[in-house]
């Protein structure tokens, strides 16, 4: 019975992306870097908040991956693991959550850390 019950959960990781969050995995950072790291044109830049959200102004090249839409983990799946993600929301507790399930999927990310509230810089609408 052991073994069926290890089997199972075993396989349950599996599906899809690994959900450990054992560790965070990915770099938090303020504006000032985060900002630096967007500079290099291999990141992709993406927006978790709602799509409402997302056209109220967002950083200028980002992409909206919404974290609470129905395709999040599939749209994440499909991303290109040789390229790094930077990551942000509003105030940093859903590109945290992001984040972390990106890193499970073998992706290298830079998160936002206090979100889009603590952005100086430029905002496309």
């Amino acid at each position: 019975m052991k073994t069926i019950l290890y089997s199972l959960l075993a396989a349950t990781m599996m599906v899809g992306c690994n959900n450990s969050t054992a560790t965070k995995g990915f770099d938090s950072v303020d504006a000032t870097r985060f900002a630096e790291v967007i500079e290099n044109e291999q990141v992709l830049i993406i927006d978790t908040r709602t799509p409402a959200e997302f056209s109220e102004g967002h950083i200028p090249g980002a992409v909206n991956i919404d974290i609470d839409g129905e395709e999040f983990e599939a749209m994440v799946a499909k991303l290109d693991k040789s390229r790094p993600v930077a990551v942000y929301c509003r105030g940093g507790r859903r590109s945290k959550e992001a984040a972390e399930h990106m890193v499970s999927c073998g992706l290298e990310v830079t998160e936002l850390m206090d979100g889009i509230l603590s952005w100086e810089g430029e905002l496309e609408k």
